[in-house]
């Protein structure tokens, strides 16, 4: 199998709907080193993705996407007028990435951030760590095929 993923979106700046309505879209925006390191070097086309909405009530993954474009340079990164402007980034060094992700499907029920926490099946999922916070991040496949098992 792939390896899985899962993306992390505020639903009020784009939700499972907005993806479902495009189809696909590219994930800008992530400013965090290790994140963009999963963008860059290990996300590949075809790689599953659990969308996850966060700061909602109540955060839950609500479906799936796949890669469908691996990693090439944030453009947004180099907008002075955009929200993820970086005055280091440059066209020779980019330093931000992004890759493109295709609706899979809208989760039949969303499974909360509660519901994973108290599950033992879903015990050393990164999601469910105090602190974690990162935007993208692996999922084992264990826990990518049980939450889709909820989700369903």
């Amino acid at each position: 199998m792939p390896r899985c993923w899962l993306v992390k979106s505020e639903p009020s700046a784009y939700s499972i709907d907005d993806l479902a309505r495009d189809g696909r879209t590219c994930w800008d925006g992530v400013r965090n080193y290790q994140a963009r390191n999963f963008l860059r070097d290990q996300m590949k086309a075809g790689d599953p993705v659990l969308f996850y909405h966060s700061n909602a009530d109540p955060p839950a993954i609500v479906g799936l996407a796949r890669v469908c474009r691996e990693a090439y340079p944030d453009h947004t990164a180099r907008n002075p007028q955009g929200p993820h402007f970086d005055p280091a980034a440059t066209e020779e060094n980019p330093i931000w990435m992004m890759v493109d992700i295709e609706f899979i499907q809208k989760f039949a029920r969303p499974v909360t951030l509660a519901e994973m926490k108290a599950d033992p099946d879903l015990a050393g999922l990164m999601l469910a760590q105090r602190g974690s916070r990162l935007s993208v991040q692996p999922v084992a496949e264990a826990h990518f095929r049980r939450i889709c098992e909820q989700g369903r």
